[in-house]
């Protein structure tokens, strides 16, 4: 088993090799960026001057937010929709984001979508959308620099180290299967047609992870996307505290068929009671160091990896159990069996 460790370190240190970097550039295509929000008032406003900087068009629809989210938004000079009420059959923010698709500029060929606890730097969205067209690509994620204050540093880090360690980058990049598909919507550069072709967010309305879902309705449509580095581009921070990530992760984790986070927990807590358990920690804990330094998160946090999977592993067990009685900023979650 340790040898599967040291394969997988093996991979994530070619992947971080890999992985796309966008770089400052002039765009060619006309582009409008689009921020669905819901009760967002205490985190909103960096993340829309930081859109406003931009110099496209910032659309922003308010979803029902009932925290003054709307007078934020006007006082920072955003350009503001009200959000439709949500229809039987869709979840929030696929519906927030449709309806600011069909909104958006009809000239625009790139829809850029954003959500409201990222920050963008001068510049984000010129590199992100020349990259799209570099690669000639349908759609690219570029995944921002987490910030993971407190105990969420011992899980959120997980999802980046996920897919540089288990995903073939440039195989995904131009491969149409589904499988092999990792993306964010914390942001989400998208070719309009391309978008348009896979049915856009009301293809994916009944998604949790409705960023994952629309990157594989782009891939059944004929089109063609991967993440890519963000770090440079922008910076999230998804939760302040542990109850804030077991919250949002409950939501998105029942997802998971079991094999997934099982399987990890058994690969990794295996290993450590065999005989060569301090091989097998070593490359474990090589594996999220190279993870960590390519996406800017401290690399320290390497050391408790094992620890993290069992803290995932329990937080996709509890939101198993828990699903039923799941709620999102006041709506009920219900898990599409599609």
């Amino acid at each position: 088993m340790r040898w599967l460790w040291w394969a997988v370190a093996a991979h994530t240190a070619v992947n971080a090799a890999l992985l796309r970097r966008p770089v400052p550039a002039t765009p060619r295509s006309r582009v409008s960026v689009l921020l669905p929000v819901r009760d967002e008032a205490h985190r909103v406003r960096p993340c829309l001057e930081s859109l406003l900087q931009q110099g496209h068009e910032v659309l922003v629809l308010d979803d029902g937010s009932s925290d003054g989210t709307a007078d934020v938004v006007r006082a920072a000079g955003g350009r503001l929709l009200a959000g439709a009420p949500l229809p039987e059959g869709w979840l929030g923010k696929p519906h927030a984001c449709q309806q600011l698709a069909d909104a958006a500029d009809p000239a625009s060929e790139v829809l850029v979508f954003v959500d409201a606890d990222v920050v963008l730097e001068p510049g984000a969205v010129d590199a992100a959308v020349s990259l799209l067209e570099r690669l000639e690509l349908d759609l690219v994620s570029p995944y921002p620099r987490q910030e993971a204050p407190g105990l969420t540093a011992l899980v959120q880090p997980l999802q980046q180290w996920s897919w540089l360690a288990f995903l073939p980058l440039r195989w995904a990049e131009r491969s149409g299967r589904t499988s092999l598909t990792a993306a964010t919507g914390q942001l989400l550069v998208v070719r309009r047609a391309a978008y348009d072709r896979a049915g856009g967010h009301a293809g994916v309305r009944d998604q949790v992870a409705e960023d994952l879902a629309l990157l594989r309705a782009v891939k059944r449509a004929g089109g063609r996307g991967v993440v890519v580095d963000g770090t440079r581009l922008a910076t999230c921070r998804m939760y302040d505290d542990w109850s804030g990530l077991a919250g949002g992760y409950g939501k998105s984790l029942p997802e998971l068929p079991a094999a997934v986070p099982l399987g990890l927990l058994a690969a990794t807590v295996l290993p450590l009671l065999g005989r060569h358990r301090r091989q097998a920690y070593a490359a474990m804990v090589l594996s999220r160091a190279v993870a960590a330094a390519r996406t800017g998160t401290p690399v320290a946090g390497a050391l408790t990896h094992p620890a993290g999977v069992v803290a995932a592993t329990w937080l996709w067990w509890r939101s198993r159990r828990t699903q039923a009685q799941a709620t999102w900023k006041g709506r009920p979650v219900v898990l599409s069996r599609r």
